[in-house]
């Protein structure tokens, strides 16, 4: 059952989601030439949480070369496949600062 503290984080989560403050896990692969996005998070912590298992599900998979970050920004396009030839604009970072 959904608490009054899940609805509101969803709701707010989508709201910075839609201004672009949202938190995102960017995972690049070079085998398969990939860009995948994760998110939206509400937090960078809850970003950091995630990654683990996105990161196992790619290794699993196959996956080499990978590099990953969590960064604010706000993707057009949830997986980028550059070995399909496919030309799509990487998301743009809000904040240019680490955390």
């Amino acid at each position: 059952m959904k608490t009054f503290w899940d609805s509101f984080k969803e709701v707010l989560t989508n709201l910075f989601h839609s201004i672009g403050w949202a938190w995102w896990v960017e995972i690049v692969t070079q085998n398969p030439r990939c860009t995948y996005y994760f998110g939206p998070f509400l937090s960078v912590k809850e970003a950091n949480a995630a990654k683990t298992g996105y990161l196992e599900d790619l290794e699993q998979e196959g996956a080499q070369g990978i590099t990953v970050k969590v960064k604010r920004c706000k993707p057009k396009n949830l997986t980028i496949a550059d070995d399909l030839g496919m030309i799509q604009p990487k998301a743009t970072p809000i904040f240019s600062g680490q955390m």
